[in-house]
């Protein structure tokens, strides 16, 4: 599907977060004395990819290529077909033990890997599953990945510059450097905070996509509730900076509840079934 909320929303925020890089790079470019006009495509064109082969390097680490036989037979054969009707390229699949049943897409467009957990596979239902790679694949399908770098990497920018601008302007010693990393720290945190708003908004289009590809919210309704039910008491292998591209973020911490990047499970479950 084509969400206009989420364009309008990616406008708003996206020009939100080009101020935030522009007024960053300003800065760089008076302190340092570098033209501007050379500035402002180095740090979209070199951090977004390094960060990019990063993650999902870390994300797929323990993770083996998926076998086209056995019970993974129909895995494949499911996922192919998902793809063909989302009209995009099958992605790669691989599977991992996480701790907890999960699943998470990364790469882009036509490269991109879908990544289930053996205790995701133990416990859904075919139709279960299917919504959930309908939903990764929706991720895949709608670039998440790459808006989350993007946004991600502006963040970590603006954290510098902050940083920088601190510390030129006073004593460089070890309280200083503290309070400099603590303001670098809630300025990244600032522009994060608007990259999280979109990244909560996409679950809910990448689960109106599944609903859509498969016919019905209610298998992945279903899955997201043994998903949650299966995850209690259990410990997640996930490195915790890749939790934002699983299906399941289970932290309930206020912390976490604040900085979110999923929406609550009962919203979601609610909204497949309404």
């Amino acid at each position: 599907m084509t969400d206009f909320g989420l364009k309008v929303r990616m406008v708003v925020v996206g020009a939100i977060l080009f101020g935030f890089y522009l007024a960053s790079m300003t800065v760089v470019s008076a302190m340092f004395g570098i033209d501007l006009i050379w500035l402002l495509p180095l740090g979209l064109v070199v951090l977004p990819p390094l960060q990019y082969k990063l993650g999902k390097w870390r994300a797929l680490r323990g993770a083996d290529d998926m076998p086209e036989e056995g019970q993974y037979l129909e895995v494949h054969r499911m996922t192919e077909a998902l793809a063909r009707d989302m009209e995009v390229k099958k992605p790669k699949l691989k599977v991992m033990e996480m701790g907890t049943p999960n699943a998470f897409a990364v790469g882009r467009k036509g490269a991109g890997v879908v990544c289930v957990s053996t205790e995701l596979m133990a416990i859904l239902d075919r139709d279960e599953l299917e919504g959930v790679i309908a939903h990764e694949i929706a991720h895949i399908k709608n670039r998440d990945v790459i808006t989350m770098i993007i946004g991600q990497s502006i963040g970590m920018i603006v954290g510098w510059v902050a940083y920088i601008v601190y510390m030129a302007g006073g004593d460089r010693n070890a309280g200083s450097i503290i309070v400099g990393m603590v303001i670098a720290n809630v300025a990244q945190l600032l522009v994060t905070a608007f990259v999280l708003a979109i990244s909560r908004y996409r679950e809910y289009v990448a689960d109106d996509d599944a609903r859509e590809a498969i016919g019905s919210g209610d298998p992945l309704a279903r899955a997201l509730e043994k998903i949650s039910r299966g995850a209690e008491g259990r410990e997640s292998k996930v490195d915790d900076s890749m939790s934002a591209l699983c299906i399941f973020n289970g932290d309930k911490s206020l912390l976490s509840k604040v900085f979110s990047t999923h929406p609550p499970m009962e919203k979601r479950i609610a909204k497949l079934r309404g």
